[in-house]
């Protein structure tokens, strides 16, 4: 029997790409998705896409959906205990393992270790370590769609938000930009491919500046 897990889920293409190679594996069996959602927009956490394309996502996954819910500036207390309270839901019912789409920030998998160690589960990280530009030439050529929905003012212009991650998306990023974004230079929004029953269809909306990023909205049709 396959052991269940739980799969961070940002709704981009770093989650999609992790939760492709756990669907892979002989080993696991997914239970659920789990994802932060911004209670005051009603939007994916730092990616702003609204929860509607969420749920119209995990539909076409055909799998479960456990949101937890932050304030849109949430103290790091807030959004721990948020998650610990989420997590443990999951380790009641016999999960011991969350999926991680992280790629090589150390800090970060740290962090998630320490998180999970507090209630005695252990990360998954399938594609940690994966040569960024490689990855999402594959990521493209398995069938992928994806788009830009949020990118970092100070790495990139608005042109770059609203974008296509298609065969020309790679060569149109500056060279100080991870081919990933995997230092938060953008993210994005999945919205067909192999793991997919079906396209979720939307219309690209208007573009904002907040802050430091620009966001462009998804609006589902």
């Amino acid at each position: 029997m396959k052991e269940q897990v739980l799969v961070s889920w940002s709704g981009g293409k770093d989650s999609a790409m992790a939760l492709n190679e756990i669907l892979r594996s002989e080993n696991y069996a997914v239970c659920a998705l789990l994802t932060t959602v911004t209670r005051d927009s009603d939007r994916i956490s730092m990616h702003g896409v609204r929860r509607e394309l969420l749920h119209r996502q995990t539909r076409a996954l055909a799998l479960p959906l456990h949101e937890v819910f932050i304030p849109s500036a949430p103290t790091n207390e807030e959004y721990e205990s948020q998650m610990q309270e989420a997590l443990a839901h999951h380790f009641e019912r016999g999960v011991r393992r969350v999926v991680f789409g992280d790629l090589f920030l150390e800090d970060i998998r740290l962090y998630r270790e320490r998180m999970l160690r507090r209630i005695d589960m252990q990360p998954i990280f399938p594609i940690w370590q994966r040569d960024t530009s490689l990855l999402i030439r594959e990521f493209i050529a398995e069938g992928f769609h994806a788009i830009t929905t949020c990118v970092n003012a100070e790495k990139l212009d608005s042109s770059m938000v609203g974008r296509l991650i298609d065969q020309d998306f790679p060569a149109s990023l500056p060279q100080n930009v991870d081919p990933c974004g995997e230092n938060g230079e953008f993210h994005s929004f999945v919205f067909d491919g192999p793991i997919f029953g079906e396209e979720i269809k939307f219309t690209i909306g208007e573009t904002v500046r907040r802050d430091h990023h620009y966001f462009c909205d998804l609006i589902p049709a």
